[in-house]
């Protein structure tokens, strides 16, 4: 709905839209100003100099007949009034005579001269002047007809929407007839910057080109020819010169800085003080420049130049074949590239990773920016890239909230069913563990034996294990044990393993028989192929007697009274459920009375610190060397893994770590 908004927005072009595009165009202005590369121009200003020296505005005409001789003694090609001059001269010497008090001898001398207004025709009529007109949208009663406009040559399939004016604001009867044509002094903009102005428009029923073309077409003797062009565009033309404008006759101007030798004072001009061949060919623009009377405009640069400077530029325009286009179907095409940007943000950026759809929102924006720009700088095209790519930007935001409040949703989702798997996981944990035998309490009232152990799965549970129970009245069998895998199917393994060891150890026999037993029950309920370590010990407790069998497992450490911790490298075989039928061999040792042991997990000697390093078979044997004589299977167990914990320094484990230490005191007595 948004995007749909959005779109529609754009393609209706309502005024604040407009004046949104016209700022994004004023920029494009600022980073390219136009370079003046030619100079058909020359402006005489009546500016704030010449005021002191000749009077304040409007001068006496026969001084601007004066100005006008004086230009025209440089030969120009065209001159034109930034001005008109629709009341009669009251400087003139009939107004004078009739001044109360005036002798009557002066007021019959000064009625005989001529008027200002004949001077001034005359010195209209002797040079190529074009004096300027304004259009009006009411009817002036003092110029209820238009004057005669130039012939125009149009080509045209179609009614051209030409700007129509009903009526104009000209000059004096006497000075229009004089001039060689008229030209449009309207600015064109109702806003305060002047970005377009009109070249042609029509006034009742002629069409009067602007004060710029017009006097660049008389300095250049050519006429005037109009002709459709594509894109909503007319082309008007005169000799070599063609441009293109709005199909209304209005054109947006590609303004270039103020430059100050553009203009040359009437000051100068009056006084001769110019260089030869200042004038000589060009098109002269005569404009008022004073600060005092307001006649001042602010182009897209941020600049405030004279209201005769525009016309110049925009002559400057013409000359150099340099003109801006705002195409009919512009706002249209903004808005199907906002629908197809949009689109893209919606439909493919989700299914981005993050960081790819990120890069894509970026190089779509900045690209659909610098197309503009490039369009701009290279092509004269008005387009405006900002409102689409914001209007997609804003899409994306929406299409990211969405997205992050499903994220959240989802995340609630995978919460809870974390919650309820950990609540799971600690409840198989609390089992796994309570599969597990206490020796403490097994052996409590046993004073030939002292035994402890302990497990910390890597995760919450493991398939790591260990067991020990009595068989008969005077032996003792344990088991260390480690299935392949981690997590809920190595525990759930586990706990068959350590059934099947159990009831394979109660039917007797010697330790190798035990496991050979145990296989041949393991292997018939192991359908995922896993495999067993184990390390399973049957002590006599009457003559210390320990029968072993190692299937793929650590060997187990022992030291006797007085001696130093040794690793005991019994005869074994591969891990259980590796090779079908394989029988173990046992092994057999008599312990000494005060003798301890300990079996542990590769848990222990491949823990890992945040370097990578192992524990390892030589930092267990150093903290295994540290027990004291009286050393008890508790502290035992518990002094190692304080050991491999300090080693580890709280890097995460990747295995279950499992101790088992036994101590035989030695038979009865």
């Amino acid at each position: 709905m948004l995007l749909a908004a959005l779109s529609f927005l754009l393609v209706s072009s309502p005024e604040p839209i407009e004046r949104f595009h016209a700022g994004v165009f004023d920029a494009y202005q600022r980073l390219f100003p136009l370079e003046r590369t030619a100079e058909p121009v020359v402006i005489v200003a009546i500016d704030e100099h010449s005021l002191r020296e000749f009077g304040q505005w409007p001068w006496p005409r026969t001084r601007v007949a004066e100005l006008i001789r004086r230009i025209g003694e440089g030969k120009p090609g065209a001159i034109g009034f930034d001005l008109f001059f629709p009341e009669p001269d009251r400087f003139s010497p009939g107004n004078i005579a009739s001044t109360p008090g005036m002798p009557g001898d002066a007021a019959k001398v000064l009625m005989s001269l001529p008027t200002n207004d004949s001077v001034l025709s005359e010195a209209i009529a002797s040079q190529p002047v074009l004096l300027g007109i304004s259009a009006e949208r009411e009817l002036d009663p003092r110029f209820p007809a238009p004057p005669p406009s130039q012939p125009l040559r149009t080509f045209a399939q179609r009614e051209l929407p030409i700007d129509r004016y009903a009526g104009h604001i000209g000059n004096l009867p006497v000075l229009g007839s004089a001039a060689k044509g008229y030209g449009l002094i309207n600015s064109g903009s109702a806003s305060a910057i002047v970005r377009r102005a009109p070249l042609i428009a029509r006034v009742g029923e002629g069409t009067f080109g602007s004060l710029g073309l017009e006097t660049l077409r008389q300095a250049l003797g050519e006429k005037l020819t109009v002709r459709e062009a594509p894109h909503g565009m007319i082309s008007i033309e005169f000799g070599e010169v063609k441009t293109l404008a709005q199909d209304d006759g209005t054109a947006w101007i590609r303004f270039g800085p103020h430059d100050g030798t553009r203009f040359v004072t009437a000051y100068d001009v009056m006084l001769n003080r110019l260089k030869p061949g200042t004038f000589e060919g060009k098109a002269v623009l005569v404009g008022v420049t004073g600060l005092g009377l307001l006649d001042f405009k602010t182009t897209p640069l941020g600049e405030l130049v004279p209201g005769v400077e525009v016309h110049a530029q925009v002559a400057e325009n013409l000359a150099a074949g340099v003109y801006l286009q705002r195409w009919e179907r512009a706002a249209r095409i903004e808005g199907a590239f906002l629908l197809a940007l949009g689109l893209l943000f919606i439909v493919v950026v989700p299914r981005l990773r993050a960081q790819r759809g990120l890069a894509l929102v970026v190089g779509s924006v900045g690209g659909t920016l610098v197309a503009g720009l490039v369009a701009f700088a290279w092509g004269g095209l008005l387009f405006d890239p900002v409102l689409p790519a914001f209007g997609a930007v804003a899409v994306f935001g929406m299409v990211l909230v969405g997205t992050l409040a499903q994220s959240e949703r989802q995340r609630r989702v995978l919460r809870e069913q974390a919650a309820r798997l950990a609540g799971e996981l600690d409840a198989a944990r609390r089992i796994q563990m309570g599969l597990l035998p206490d020796p403490a309490e097994i052996f409590a009232d046993e004073r030939r034996i002292e035994m402890a152990a302990l497990l910390e799965p890597a995760r919450t549970v493991g398939g790591d294990f260990y067991d020990c129970f009595m068989v008969g009245a005077d032996r003792v069998v344990f088991v260390v044990a480690d299935v392949s895998g981690k997590g809920l199917p190595a525990a759930l393994f586990m706990a068959s393993v350590k059934s099947h060891l159990k009831s394979a150890a109660l039917r007797g026999g010697e330790a190798g028989v035990m496991l050979t037993r145990a296989q041949e029950e393991i292997s018939r309920e192991n359908p995922e192929q896993l495999f067993v370590t184990a390390f399973l010990g049957s002590l006599d407790l009457e003559t210390g007697m320990l029968e072993c069998a190692n299937a793929g497992h650590e060997p187990p450490y022992a030291r006797t009274p007085n001696g130093t911790p040794e690793r005991l490298v019994p005869d074994g075989g591969p891990p259980l459920c590796v090779i079908e039928g394989y029988v173990f061999p046992t092994w057999k040792r008599r312990l000494m009375p005060g003798e301890w042991m300990c079996v542990v997990t590769d848990g222990a000697t491949e823990s890992q610190n945040p370097r990578g390093e192992f524990f390892g078979t030589e930092r267990l044997k150093v903290s295994l060397g540290w027990m004291p004589e009286d050393v008890t299977p508790d502290f035992l167990v518990r002094k190692v893994r304080d050991d491999v914990h300090r080693f580890a320094e709280d890097a995460e484990q990747a295995d279950d770590l499992t101790l088992l230490a036994l101590k035989w005191n030695g038979g009865t007595v």
